[in-house]
Parts: C-alpha cells; sequence; structure tokens
C-alpha cells in the first residue's frame, strides 16, 4: 500500500501543474483524466493574455513532463468511481474505459482515421470541425494514442467494417477490449475538474443556432487557432468569406439572475484578446466590443485594453444588446442594444457575432464533488474553505480544490493555486 500518494482529479492546466510540483517533490501521483488526452480547455486556446502567448507551446512541455516523470502515472481515459477512508488512509476505486486500442502499440500515426468511412462532429472543436470515429483528440494529445467511439464506430452499431484493425500496421486495435477498475491508495486527493461552456441555446434572443455568423467565444478560438478546423483563417459559416468586422457581447448567460448571477472573470480578456488576434490576422478588420462592465483585474490587464484601444482598433461599447437580427440580404447579424452611456436604443450590422458565453463548473464536478465527500456551493463551485490559512481545503479532511472548480479564474492564477493545492497535500502526506 502506498500511502504517500496522491490523486489529482483532472488533467488540465491546473491538474498537470499539481501532478509535477507533488512528483518533484518525490511524491508519487495518479492524474486521472476522462477524456483521452490531458490538457483541458487550455488545449482548445490559442493564445493566452495578455502576453499573446502561444498556449500550446506553454502547455505541451508540461504534458510531456507530465507524462515522462518516474512519478507520475496518467490514468486517462478514466474516471473516479469511489473513495473510501479518510485523510492520509484514502482508497479510490478508478474505472478506465476501454479505448479499443492499445496504448502501449499504438504509435499515433493516424492511417486508422484516414480510412474510417465515418464522421462525426469533433467537440474539440466546439462543434466546428469533424473527427472519425476513431481519433485522437487533438493533434498534440498526451498520450498520442487513438480511441474508437463505439457509439458512432460502424462497427459496434452491428454494421459491417473493420477497416481501421486491417489498415493498423502495429496491430493496435483491440475490438474486445472491456473497462477495467483498478484500486489505488493514496494519501490525500486533489480535485482539479475545470469548467465546461454554459449552453447559450436557452438564450434565443442571440440568435446562437439559427443565425449562422452568431458564433461562441470558443468558437471563434478554435477558428483563429493555426490547429483548428479553418487552419486559423477567419471564415463566415454562412459563406466562407472574410470577416470585415466583428462583434462581441459579453456575459452572455452570466451576471445574469435568468441564468448565472456570477461573473465568470476571463471574458472581457478573452474577448480582447480574439479581438486582437483577429486584427493580427486582418489589419483591416475592425471589432467592437458590447460589454457591461470591464472586469480587467489582473497584472497587466489595463494595459492590454489600452493596447487593443490604440493598436488594434478595438471599440468597446458599454451597452445592453437586447436581440439580434438577421438582414436577409446578407446574412449578417444585426445587434439591438441600448447605449447606456446616452440611454439610446440603437442598432448596428455586422458581418461576424461572437457570444461570450458562461462558464461553469465541469458537468462532472456534481458527481466527482459527491464520490470524494465534498460539498459545493450554490452555484455548483467547491464549497469555499473556513480556513484562512488553507483556502485549498474543502468539507472533507485530506481532499483539497485548486482552479476553476473552486471559483472562476484565469491560467495563471489556476497555475499558482495548484502549486499551492499541492504543498498542502504535501503537508498531508508528511504529518502521518
Amino acid at each position: 500500500m502506498n500511502q504517500k500518494a496522491v490523486l489529482v482529479l483532472g488533467g488540465g492546466i491546473a491538474g498537470i501543474q499539481a501532478a509535477i510540483d507533488l512528483a518533484n517533490m518525490g511524491t508519487k501521483v495518479y492524474l486521472v483524466e476522462r477524456k483521452p488526452s490531458i490538457g483541458g480547455r487550455m488545449a482548445q486556446l490559442d493564445k493566452t493574455f495578455p502576453t499573446n502567448d502561444c498556449a500550446m507551446c506553454i502547455l505541451a512541455p508540461k504534458m510531456i513532463e507530465c507524462a515522462n516523470h518516474e512519478n507520475i502515472t496518467l490514468l486517462t481515459y478514466s474516471e473516479l468511481a469511489e473513495l473510501q477512508g479518510e485523510s492520509g488512509r484514502f482508497q479510490a476505486k478508478v474505472i478506465r474505459k476501454a479505448r479499443f486500442v492499445d496504448e502501449d502499440k499504438c504509435v499515433g500515426c493516424g492511417e486508422c482515421a484516414e480510412k474510417c468511412p465515418t464522421k462525426v462532429t469533433d467537440d474539440f472543436n466546439a462543434g466546428l470541425g469533424q473527427r472519425k470515429a476513431i481519433y485522437k483528440y487533438f493533434p498534440q494529445a498526451v498520450p498520442s494514442t487513438y480511441v474508437i467511439d463505439p457509439d458512432h464506430c460502424r462497427l459496434f452499431q452491428g454494421k459491417k467494417c473493420g477497416v481501421c484493425e486491417k489498415i493498423c500496421k502495429a496491430k493496435a486495435l483491440d475490438y474486445g477490449q472491456k473497462d477495467r477498475e483498478i484500486i489505488l491508495d493514496v494519501g490525500a486527493v486533489i480535485m482539479a475538474t475545470g469548467f465546461d461552456l454554459y449552453d447559450v441555446s436557452p438564450l434565443s434572443e442571440y440568435g446562437w443556432g439559427k443565425s449562422k455568423n452568431v458564433l461562441t467565444a470558443m468558437q471563434f478560438e478554435r477558428m483563429i487557432c493555426a490547429s483548428g478546423p479553418t487552419m486559423g483563417h477567419l471564415k463566415r459559416p454562412s459563406d466562407g468569406k472574410e470577416p470585415k468586422n466583428l462583434a462581441f457581447i459579453q456575459c452572455v448567460g452570466s451576471r445574469d439572475v435568468r441564468h448565472k448571477k456570477y461573473c465568470s472573470a476571463v471574458c472581457c480578456m478573452h474577448a480582447t484578446k480574439e479581438a486582437i488576434l483577429a486584427h493580427e490576422h486582418y489589419p483591416e478588420l475592425s471589432s467592437s466590443i458590447f460589454y457591461m462592465d470591464m472586469r480587467a483585474v489582473g497584472k497587466g490587464f489595463q494595459d492590454y485594453i489600452q493596447r487593443a484601444k490604440t493598436e488594434y482598433a478595438v471599440e468597446y461599447i458599454r451597452a445592453r444588446p437586447g436581440r439580434i437580427t438577421e438582414n436577409e440580404e446578407n446574412l449578417n447579424p444585426i445587434i439591438h442594444y441600448e447605449d447606456t452611456n446616452t440611454r439610446e436604443l440603437k442598432t448596428r450590422e455586422f458581418d461576424m457575432v461572437i457570444l461570450a458565453q458562461a462558464l461553469t463548473p465541469s458537468e462532472t464536478n456534481a458527481s466527482v464533488a459527491e464520490k470524494v465527500g465534498v460539498s459545493l456551493d450554490d452555484f455548483g463551485f467547491v464549497s469555499p474553505s473556513q480556513d484562512p490559512l488553507n483556502p485549498f481545503a474543502t468539507t472533507r479532511k485530506g481532499v483539497f480544490a485548486c482552479g476553476f472548480c473552486q471559483s472562476p479564474m484565469d491560467v495563471p492564477d489556476s497555475v499558482v493555486r495548484a502549486s499551492a493545492a499541492a504543498s498542502k497535500a504535501a503537508e498531508t502526506l508528511a504529518s502521518r
């Protein structure tokens, strides 16, 4: 029994950082991630604000270090089923889902996906592109192993196929693979379950899903990313043309008593970053950001906004957009809004509109919290610690939390809090 081990739940940037810090202390770490690869939401980003550094250039070395560290065991495509015991003496039951591809044999060549005849919507690209029924989660995935989606694979649907098995030179396909249950003995647990994107479909006034040229912020992020479905080229979904002007609408679903009452913390800066990137790609393009209040609370954030205004022709409009209609001739979205400075009702037409949707705790946050015995607040975040000296504690001793599952925060805050949570977990192990 290895009670000097820590279980980290969630393989995003917070979970990765916590795992690396603990591993560098000589602690055994089991990193559990429900997706086929670690990386989390940061893997979907093109750049990070306010420096506009390449997100993957920051993330990829950490993913590789995590995968290669002798003290870290990656358990991707896995979920926690049960946690029993007490601080210092936990026993975790983890379910490793069947990939139907042997991780030890797969070399990640991609020939199986090239020949696979089935295409499905690609969730990693926010629904803009398609992937195959056998796929790698994203190009830089760690581990670089393919996985079969049994819900869409023809063979698993009772039809004839088996192309991937025939084409695989490494003989890595295993259609008979089953889910496996493993038991882990650990002394502490860190929750780093991250966030999900709020479904904006109920906000029908903004026309998402009806107007082709209305996108969510994550869809735009994937579109402008070089590894995205359009290879970094901005294209209007309605006609494929290059847009000349963009509108960003903030607080879609957040700071709204009908949906999510809280501020999602990162949306203002995220929209500013996207507007800057759009201008860098297309210097003739202009962007307008419709906001209620500009939340620029981090280091260098206000300077970032000033740069957006002076160097990248970004216009900030303090307004409350009420609805979006569509010009039937060119399919341009038309924003109807109240200018909250002048109290006038106005309309403006744009080539594309991007909705900064609310960010919510991961959809699995509630089930994970229940399994580990941790209480959540009214919004679904981990309940705040009552110990001012240990803000990463939860309602169960020996279980800690960091990153977005605690409260809305950006990447730097998530990394700092992950390191701090790792130190508290290490203290727990040392006290046994």
